[in-house]
């Protein structure tokens, strides 16, 4: 993979959403082909031999390659995405934020038993939105469940809130919170 490509393609947005945060914009790499081929070819590549049946992409810049990504793998795709906005009967996972809570959905018949679940993201940085999504998935008991994220920023240790038996990938592990 070529991450000086990818890299040199991210912008950085200091002091968004506050102060003191330095954001990882990912919509830099979204606009360009290269980058978009770039990624999607690298995470296909990881999971293109664990039969993946669905992809779930997370609200809202996982929405962006996880539909992509679900297309090359052959899979479904699945949106997991903020309450009120799924027209059908969903079931839902709340979680703390720093500022309060928050809540995620998936339609009913998203998922089943027989399926292999991809998680996608764009950014794992304390890992809460992903746990709550992974939580959500584990509900309707698939074969297999694994996470996979554009960026992740270690210093923040969110993977250190999953299960170890969960296979997580990222493709950028970055300095910064």
């Amino acid at each position: 993979m070529d991450k000086e490509l990818l890299l040199k393609n991210l912008r950085t947005v200091p002091d968004f959403p506050k102060q003191g945060i330095l954001f990882y914009d990912v919509t830099t790499l979204f606009k360009n082909y290269d980058c978009i081929k770039e990624i999607l070819d690298a995470t296909y590549e990881l999971y293109k031999d664990k039969g993946i049946t669905k992809v779930v992409g997370v609200e809202s810049r996982g929405f962006v390659l996880g539909a992509a990504l679900a297309m090359k793998l052959k899979a479904g795709f699945v949106m997991a995405r903020k309450p009120g906005k799924l027209p059908a009967d969903t079931i839902s996972e709340s979680y703390s934020k720093e500022y309060g809570t928050d809540t995620v959905e998936i339609h009913k018949d998203a998922i089943d038993e027989n399926d292999v679940v991809l998680l996608h993201d764009d950014l794992l940085a304390t890992g809460g939105t992903m746990l709550a999504v992974y939580n959500l998935v584990q509900k309707f008991h698939p074969k297999d469940t694994f996470i996979n994220f554009i960026i992740e920023l270690p210093a923040l240790k969110g993977r250190e809130i999953f299960n170890k038996e969960t296979e997580m990938t990222s493709l950028l592990q970055l300095e910064g919170d």
